[in-house]
């Protein structure tokens, strides 16, 4: 029944509403209204009708399985028939249907019939099957409330109606392989029937389709292949390859494969695992949110204004939020932000780096913003090379678990009155203030400190500065590791030799690779009532190890050689810790020195030693070097074994082995790995590299780790994010580029472990990027009515300009479906 092209009607928007007019006309699609359509409306119809149910189908369950073809039959049409006959008379009850299978497209011109089923089946072969009113007919079962399954050479159907083309979500390239390869598909939506019981890493052959425009964002995506697991070929659509996906479409239910191309596929128990979602779905058997990753179903809106001229009204220089139990979001300004005070480098005066840490109050029930106090910090310098610029100041901020009842507010900073500027040594310290509730003051004479330590403040940068609370009410505090990596040309930063009056300003084995120093740690605390601490068990170090003569080691140490952890996050479900630090700063391995800069996110499952600066990645090592001459490489360290043999350490020499780290990129990619030697080196020749996670690249690059969303059943809010997101990972970069703004997932069987995320997926355009969007995100937080949100830093550094803001992004696209009250049995809300 092949047609040419020259008898199609480009779209059949007036058709299928001449079709229903005598069914509109009955009431009988009455509160199913038509989704907005993205495509022309022609400029005449025909004028016939086509009466059906709204919605089509019943209790009796039916699914109409089409199979015609312009072409010569699919040999996958008997085998898909039997498992679709098959699934609907096996399972639970509840869940059961019974099939018809036809090629007669009359099908769709026959209200009485078509009506009788709750879900159609295109199990076609491609090419033009369908005439323009058995398309609209079509389409009006879609309108009444219908449901639709498309499988594999669905979307080769119908080639040239855009509406069919809408309905199955996207196209095949004409140049897509033919030949079966076995690949790995992941699974990103872990609730949607159709996916929720399948492996996060679905291993499995079959014909992989590329796509001549990528749908992710206009359909809800549920499965990813992964390129790099089998040969896409040259229409190859990169990391986010769709292969599964649904949503609501023109009133009804559309759900699309492309899997399914081998007859051996229909024989697979988790295909027909994934088959039997779909159709509990699109028969209105089961409920399921088809709408979650639809970008125009967020919403980001500004919620600060730019400061008025000469103040800081509005936003500081902006570093870190947190959001309270009632809604305000606090948020800190670093201290460089007040431009009426005079920027100072000269260390022989009393002001120098003196600048203006402040935190901010934003409440949205009144969308009005406090000032709520100012620290005199130091980190108030301006910008230049690493001996003149300073990253230290405000840093950080938490809420006190019992915050309603007491109003007790923790900041990490460096107070201006205690630097030395002779050593050019300042204390960085955690003191807890008292917040008035009622008037949004912090009540600055309220401080109780209570930790502090010293850090350098001759070189820059890498302050770290999160902050962050487990379930058992235990502070984790996140230090960085201020040393330059200038003096190693952007390797591993372990340099014994510059030094500024006895102090190395370049050797972060003084620092981070030091069991006996808090910079470059994650520190974990429990905060007692009266401002002291004690020491949670399950730390790295006790304080007590009487290891190589004994105090050398701190037992507030939880995570030690991180480099720069601004922001972490502990998710109370599971009190795993999320963490992201900056690498150095080499552009490009070294096959002397090792990898290039990596900037590094970890799930920490447990208290180890990430690295830093021994080893990067999933273990990449850097090459050791000492007195006298520090410019000639020695051995490469050892990451099982690792060894702090610095004139400058006074810890341990023999330290934790090291943990790989569960996401790193560079400028060469995401994930960068190498052919290593008998010795576990790799080889580090740019040639040889490949991207584990090639979703994500760096360049100029500077981790933002995000939170954990849990999704709360119980809130009423309009703006929650939906479940889907529950127990996804938000990973993103100050930048807005190649750099990643993603949610992920993980493996429970290997997070905490070093295994890489099973699934990523871009958040690019519900977090909008771009100029006039957030382009450098400085922090990321959910907040408890399920809205999220963020920082932008703004378009300077060391200040706050016009584009400094906070925006909170809201989700519009509302809940499962379908309502309640279509479902196909009332009792099966699953």
């Amino acid at each position: 029944m092949q047609r040419t092209p020259h008898h199609r009607s480009r779209s059949r928007r007036g058709l299928a509403a001449a079709l229903a007019a005598g069914a509109l006309t009955a009431s009988l699609l009455g509160g199913n209204a038509a989704s907005a359509r993205p495509y022309p409306e022609p400029p005449h119809s025909i004028a016939t009708t086509l009466s059906l149910p709204s919605p089509p189908g019943g209790a009796n369950v039916r699914v109409l399985v089409f199979h015609a073809s312009a072409t010569e039959e699919s040999p996958t049409v008997d085998a898909g028939i039997a498992a679709i006959e098959r699934i609907g008379l096996t399972g639970p009850e509840a869940g059961r249907f019974r099939t018809v299978a036809t090629d007669d497209p009359a099908v769709f011109t026959n209200g009485k019939q078509l009506g009788r089923y709750n879900a159609v089946v295109f199990l076609t072969g491609g090419g033009d099957v369908l005439d323009p009113e058995q398309e609209a007919g079509l389409e009006a079962y879609m309108e009444a409330g219908g449901g639709f399954l498309g499988i594999h050479n669905a979307a080769r159907t119908e080639p040239y109606s855009d509406w069919f083309t809408g309905l199955v979500g996207a196209r095949p390239a004409s140049d897509s392989p033919t030949n079966v390869q076995r690949a790995t598909v992941e699974i990103g939506d872990r609730q949607h029937p159709a996916t929720r019981n399948l492996p996060l890493e679905w291993k499995r052959p079959d014909k992989w389709l590329n796509w001549t425009k990528n749908p992710s964002g206009d359909v809800h995506t549920v499965a990813r292949v992964r390129e790099i697991t089998y040969k896409p070929g040259a229409s190859a659509n990169g990391w986010d390859h769709p292969v599964s996906w649904c949503r609501d479409y023109d009133g009804g239910r559309s759900f699309y494969t492309a899997m399914g191309g081998t007859v051996d596929s229909f024989a697979e128990t988790d295909f027909r695992d994934h088959l039997r979602g779909a159709l509990d779905w699109t028969t209105r058997i089961s409920q399921a949110d088809c709408k979650a990753t639809i970008n125009s179903n967020y919403q980001a809106e500004r919620v600060t204004q730019p400061n008025q001229p000469g103040q800081n009204d509005q936003i500081g220089e902006p570093h870190g939020l947190v959001t309270a139990p009632d809604g305000r979001v606090l948020y800190i300004g670093r201290g460089g932000a007040d431009d009426s005070k005079p920027v100072v480098t000269d260390w022989n005066n009393p002001d120098i780096g003196k600048g203006l840490g402040q935190i901010h109050v934003y409440d949205p029930k009144t969308k009005k913003v406090t000032l709520a106090g100012e620290l005199t910090i130091f980190g108030n310098k301006g910008g230049g090379d690493e001996l003149v610029k300073v990253e230290e100041g405000l840093l950080g901020i938490e809420l006190d678990p019992d915050f309603e009842r007491n109003g007790w507010v923790y900041l990490h900073y460096t107070p201006h009155s205690k630097i030395d500027r002779d050593k050019q040594m300042a204390v960085r310290q955690v003191s807890r203030f008292t917040l008035d509730l009622a008037t949004n003051k912090l009540d600055l004479s309220s401080e109780k400190v209570l930790l502090h330590w010293p850090v350098q403040i001759h070189s820059c940068c890498h302050a770290g500065g999160g902050m962050a609370w487990d379930s058992k009410g235990n502070l984790y505090i996140a230090t960085g590791d201020n040393n330059s990596s200038g003096f190693t040309n952007g390797y591993s930063g372990n340099n014994p030799q510059p030094n500024f009056k006895g102090v190395s300003f370049a050797d972060a084995r003084r620092t981070a690779g030091n069991t006996n120093n808090l910079n470059g740690k994650i520190l974990r605390i429990h905060p007692e009532e009266d401002g002291t601490y004690t020491l949670p068990e399950g730390n790295l170090f006790t304080g007590k190890e009487p290891d190589e003569g004994g105090g050398k080691t701190r037992g507030e140490i939880y995570v030690m050689g991180v480099r720069n952890p601004a922001r972490i996050f502990v998710d109370k479900t599971t009190d795993t810790l999320y963490a992201g630090w900056v690498g150095p700063d080499a552009g490009s391995p070294s096959t002397t020195w090792g990898p290039a800069k990596y900037d590094t996110f970890a799930a920490i499952t447990k208290a180890g030693n990430h690295g830093w600066p021994y080893c990067m990645g999933n273990k990449q090592p850097y090459r050791d070097r000492n007195l006298p001459d520090p410019s000639q490489p020695l051995g490469w360290y050892d990451c099982d074994h690792p060894k702090n043999e610095s004139p400058n350490n006074d810890g341990l020499v023999n330290l934790p082995p090291i943990t790989s780290n569960t996401i790193w990129y560079s400028p060469q990619g995401g994930g960068v790995d190498y052919p290593r030697d008998a010795n576990g080196i790799p080889s580090y020749k740019a040639e040889e590299q490949k991207q584990l996670l090639p979703w994500l690249k760096g360049g100029g690059q500077a981790t933002m780790n995000g939170p954990v969303y849990r999704y709360d059943a119980a809130s009423t809010s309009a703006d929650k994010w939906p479940s889907y997101w529950d127990g996804k990972w938000f990973v993103g970069d100050f930048y807005d580029g190649t750099q990643p703004r993603h949610a992920v997932l993980t493996d429970p069987k290997t997070v905490g472990k070093g295994g890489l995320p099973t699934h990523a997926e871009s958040l690019k355009k519900i977090i909008p990027v771009g100029a006039d969007g957030i382009r450098n995100l400085m922090d990321w937080k959910f907040a408890p009515d399920g809205s999220l949100y963020v920082l932008d830093y703004g378009r300077g550094f060391f200040t706050s300009d016009s584009k400094s803001a906070l925006w909170r992004v809201t989700y519009k696209g509302g809940g499962p479906t379908p309502a309640a009250e279509d479902l196909a049995r009332k009792a099966a809300v699953r």
